[in-house]
């Protein structure tokens, strides 16, 4: 039936424009924390930036931005993922068609032209959003952020929410599904600037660090909602290490 229903533009359109409904319903009615508790000031000093978050993990993301933000998310080009882009879109984020996939799936998804648009947004000042982990490959971050941050010059910043209420969708991505009138915590990492000039070598640097923040600030979330932390992924210990190798620097919202 799902499948049938799914072709319908109009039946897209209804469930985009609920789901965004809902969403902002569950926005209004939690009790939200910030950390740092000034995120927003200290974040219009790096605009535009790249915000990056685990897949399954974004659905308040757009709550995040103010009203004098410009920015746009990447969502994949899926009858699906329609539905997310049309809740983004009414929540007042633009959206950029492409997917993260990897290898030969990569042009067929649309993974360039959206990586190019990605790159070409932050080159006129409108702020870019994406999941850090490409499709099917849940909590690794690939290489797509930091090579976008590379060719734009611009900081990239991973941000976790976590939310008291919700229940976890049995897909590949253990999607979140947050439930009204609990609370919400919104952590932002440090940050990590990619130098154009990046090598290989600096590139994995800073996907190793994108991933170590991303952890440990997933953590730092559930920690603030009262939900003890499951622990990180095995060897995120070996991500972590060498975070300002090769060039790559970790930013600063402070900064």
């Amino acid at each position: 039936m799902w499948r049938k229903l799914r072709r319908s533009q109009a039946v897209r359109t209804l469930l985009g424009r609920g789901m965004a409904s809902y969403l902002r319903f569950v926005w209004r009615s939690s009790r939200v924390v910030m950390e740092p508790a000034n995120l927003h000031e200290l974040a219009d000093q790096q605009l535009p930036m790249i915000l990056t978050f685990w897949h399954g993990q974004h659905f308040l993301t757009p709550f995040l931005v103010k009203p004098h933000h410009r920015a746009k998310v990447m969502i994949s080009r899926s009858r699906d993922a329609d539905v997310n882009a049309i809740a983004a879109e009414a929540l007042g984020i633009g959206t950029v068609r492409g997917s993260g996939a990897q290898g030969r799936n990569f042009h067929e998804k649309g993974g360039l032209n959206a990586t190019m648009e990605m790159i070409r947004n932050l080159q006129e000042g409108c702020n870019v959003a994406m999941t850090a982990d490409v499709p099917k490959i849940s909590r690794v971050v690939g290489l797509g952020v930091v090579t976008i941050a590379k060719h734009a010059g611009r900081p990239i910043y991973p941000v976790a929410i976590a939310t008291s209420n919700r229940i976890l969708a049995k897909s590949w991505d253990k999607a979140a599904i947050h439930l009204p009138f609990g609370r919400a915590a919104v952590v932002a990492g440090d940050g990590v600037r990619v130098p154009a000039d990046a090598d290989a070598e600096t590139l994995e640097a800073a996907r190793r660090e994108v991933q170590r923040q991303l952890e440990e600030i997933t953590a730092r979330a559930e920690a603030l909602v009262g939900r003890p932390s499951a622990g990180s992924r095995a060897g995120s210990a070996e991500d972590g290490a060498g975070s300002s190798a090769g060039g790559v620097h970790t930013g600063s919202l402070n900064a």
